[in-house]
């Protein structure tokens, strides 16, 4: 019973996020910010792995789509706001997934500050799920297009197409990542101690620290704004 009440609001939670991606879309403000904290706060809710982070981003660009949809059949004449909404959309989940990484990295450096190092299997998970995660995000972003119709599918091919030649915010703080991932699995080790915490709850508790900089990030964009 527990494990079913326990998908059942796992399964909510992911319809949640797809819908508020959608709503952020429609009105239209902060696109950008709004769906970064989204993904963001999503990603500190759960146990963090590949799978989820499949789910995360799938429901991401879920969201997107409908809310694209829904801006081309209400305002017609406002295409080029609307691609600039997917855009900042796509640019949203890419840097929050950056984040991912750059919390990742965070977890593993502040334990190397005080000598102390996570285990070989945290280690080769986390760089396992982080050498995949851009090709998730890649692949992810193709899906949504081709399964599109009209404009909304043109937009996304054309954001995949330059994501796939130009390459990705993710993808760049995924290199970081995995070099300090590098030089900890190559460490010798007789002066750190292996922590006892896991290294996916303190990726965790980092996200949730930066998902609170962005939300301050955009409350003081709001404040300079009404000046």
């Amino acid at each position: 019973m527990h494990n079913e009440n326990t998908y059942t609001s796992y399964t909510n939670d992911i319809e949640t996020l797809a819908s508020e991606i959608r709503e952020a879309i429609a009105q239209g403000s902060h696109v950008q910010e709004t769906v970064q904290r989204l993904t963001l706060e999503a990603m500190n809710a759960q146990h963090i792995n590949l799978e989820s982070l499949r789910r995360i981003i799938t429901a991401v660009m879920q969201g997107v789509h409908d809310g694209a949809e829904q801006q081309f059949q209400h305002v017609t004449n406002q295409t080029q706001a609307a691609k600039m909404q997917i855009a900042e959309a796509v640019a949203g989940l890419d840097s929050a997934l950056a984040r991912f990484a750059e919390a990742s990295k965070l977890a593993i450096e502040e334990a190397a500050g005080q000598a102390r190092k996570y285990s070989d299997t945290d280690l080769d998970r986390t760089r396992s799920d982080l050498e995949s995660l851009e090709k998730l995000f890649l692949d992810t972003l193709h899906h949504t297009a081709t399964t599109a119709q009209g404009l909304v599918s043109d937009i996304l091919h054309d954001l995949s197409h330059h994501a796939q030649n130009n390459g990705t915010t993710v993808g760049a703080q995924i290199k970081d990542a995995l070099a300090t991932i590098a030089q900890q699995i190559a460490s010798v080790g007789h002066a750190q101690l292996e922590t006892s915490s896991s290294l996916a709850h303190a990726t965790a508790d980092f996200i949730g620290k930066l998902a609170s900089g962005v939300l301050a990030g955009i409350n003081e964009q709001v404040k300079n704004n009404k000046h």
